[in-house]
């Protein structure tokens, strides 16, 4: 994991394996996870893969063609217990899809805030091709980014999507050429960093909770993170600088540091 100017890079790095998860790969991956949501140094995250070919093409199916059935649970629950950390970080976390994005790769990039690919990439869930599900949460998160409809018709047909269409359906949310991704990918979180951190953190906890409830119970929520933002030091920030036609210069309580370190 790497950290530079409150990004932390945390790149997938078994490129002679197309980045694919193996159980080493997952532990380390859950490692620097925690590190990324300790660091009062990174206040986003770029998950990526090593290489031009592949983001991650998914679970190692060598690995798992020779576990045992309890092993290959145990196996995807470590790999929920990852989304699930990704998407509950409390940082926002960009997926830089640098290749193609498959299976369990996929997951992973569908757990993260954004997702950015370049122009060759492909995504897709060929797991009922192999006589698998799509077990990482991908038959859930799916649904919930591209709709049920065509989210059944990529799970139930194993057929993978190119860049362009990803971007089409809502998948990705930007499409870059291969040497333009990390740039983009910094740029768009620079954005983010430079808003105040505390109505980032709310909105985006109200976003995601709210897909969880009601019309009104999520309405509701987003009142009351209203409120919560009220009280912090960098709604009054904003609010002056608004009535004064100027740029807020919002609290960040972060410092510069630079690491580091790769899963694999």
């Amino acid at each position: 994991m790497g950290e530079s100017a409150g990004i932390a890079v945390i790149a997938l790095n078994r490129p002679e394996a197309l980045n694919a998860l193996d159980l080493p790969t997952l532990q380390r991956l859950e490692e620097l996870l925690e590190m990324a949501a300790a660091s009062t140094a990174a206040g986003a995250v770029i998950l990526t893969g090593t290489g031009s070919r592949a983001f991650c093409a998914g679970a190692d199916i060598k690995y798992l063609s020779q576990a045992t059935p309890l092993e290959v649970r145990e196996f995807a629950r470590l790999a929920v217990r990852i989304t699930h950390r990704i998407e509950n970080l409390g940082k926002v976390v960009v997926a830089a899809l640098n290749g193609h994005a498959l299976g369990g790769g996929l997951e992973l990039a569908e757990a993260c805030m954004i997702r950015i690919a370049v122009s060759h990439a492909k995504l897709g869930h060929p797991e009922v091709r192999i006589g698998a599900v799509a077990g990482f949460g991908g038959t859930t998160r799916l649904a919930r980014l591209v709709g049920k409809g065509r989210a059944a018709e990529m799970l139930l047909r194993g057929r993978a999507i190119d860049a362009e269409e990803a971007l089409r359906i809502g998948l990705v949310q930007q499409v870059t050429g291969a040497g333009e991704l990390t740039d983009a990918a910094r740029s768009l979180l620079y954005d983010i960093l430079g808003q105040s951190p505390d109505a980032v953190r709310l909105t985006w906890e109200a976003l995601h909770r709210g897909l969880n409830m009601t019309l009104e119970e999520s309405a509701s929520l987003g009142a009351d993170y209203f409120g919560l933002a009220a009280s912090t030091e960098n709604f009054r920030i904003g609010t002056d600088a608004f009535i004064k036609k100027v740029t807020p210069d919002f609290t960040h309580q972060r410092v510069k540091e630079n690491r580091q370190t790769r899963a694999q």
